[in-house]
């Protein structure tokens, strides 16, 4: 499973402007709600909000992988954001989070849905590669250096 197959380049945001959990799941909410038109930004928020009510989806690193499901998506998408400051997630190792991807999911795609997390979560063990998507200087950089690592799978 590549990432590129499930995150578009206008998904990414480069310059994350929100400064706090709820904030960044908005935000990208709102992006992922302009790109998709059957995505109601509000609720795809209270789906992930929801979400991080069980766990906290920041899985150290300063990575963030918030995740939901939607009846309304058809198929399985992406969007990633950074904070260059980095903001507060709750994260298992207590330090802020610069890169979030947020992923959503149809109801009904529970394999899709758990092969992209285990993809993701792979992918942003690699240090290099975190190292490169917070130092590129453009979303178009970011999603390029996405489609090289995908390109090494």
């Amino acid at each position: 499973m590549r990432v590129i197959d499930f995150l578009k380049e206008d998904a990414i945001i480069a310059d994350l402007q929100a400064t706090t959990k709820a904030g960044a799941l908005a935000e990208l909410a709102d992006r992922m709600a302009r790109l998709e038109p059957n995505v109601d930004g509000e609720q795809l928020r209270r789906v992930l909000e929801e979400r991080e009510l069980l766990a906290s989806t920041a899985i150290g690193d300063g990575i963030a992988i918030p995740h939901g499901k939607l009846d309304s998506i058809g198929q399985l998408a992406g969007a990633l954001a950074r904070s260059v400051p980095g903001i507060e997630f709750e994260s298992i190792d207590g330090k802020p989070t610069h890169l979030i991807f947020m992923l959503v999911a149809p109801v009904s795609s529970t394999g899709v849905h758990l092969k992209a997390l285990a993809r993701l979560s792979r992918l942003f063990r690699d240090a290099d590669f975190r190292r490169r998507l917070l130092a590129a200087p453009s979303r178009e950089d970011m999603y390029q250096v996405i489609s090289d690592e995908d390109a090494k799978y």
